[in-house]
């Protein structure tokens, strides 16, 4: 019985001494901190104005890219348009595209979600 209780307690005291062993190891490292704080470029957007034509769409260029005066691209699949300096407006090839997001909301499309 005396021998079972002497290695019980060597064994704890083994893993005490290794677990202070590891807290040593691992505070002697420190914690990893950048040089300087991250600096996030500035936002642009840019004003594009509104054509004087009275219509509300017109179709994508044929590189899907969207015509001067009219930045809101619309999928008419999936119902959704994409505003300038959205998540998803560079790489949205359009089907049509509007001067502003109230035109296209008011033909029934929604917004994306980012």
């Amino acid at each position: 019985m005396t021998t079972a209780l002497r290695r019980t307690l060597f064994l704890v005291v083994l893993a005490v001494l290794g677990g202070a062993a590891y807290s040593w190891w691992n505070g002697r490292k420190g914690t990893l901190a950048p040089a300087a704080a991250p600096e996030w470029p500035p936002i642009t957007i840019a004003s594009e104005s509104v054509p004087a034509t009275d219509q509300t769409w017109v179709p994508a260029n044929e590189d899907g890219s969207s015509p001067p005066g009219y930045p809101v691209k619309v999928k008419t699949s999936s119902g959704i348009y994409h505003v300038p300096g959205g998540r998803f407006h560079e790489r949205t090839r359009p089907d049509r595209c509007y001067a502003t997001a109230e035109a296209a909301e008011a033909d029934g499309y929604r917004p994306s979600k980012s």
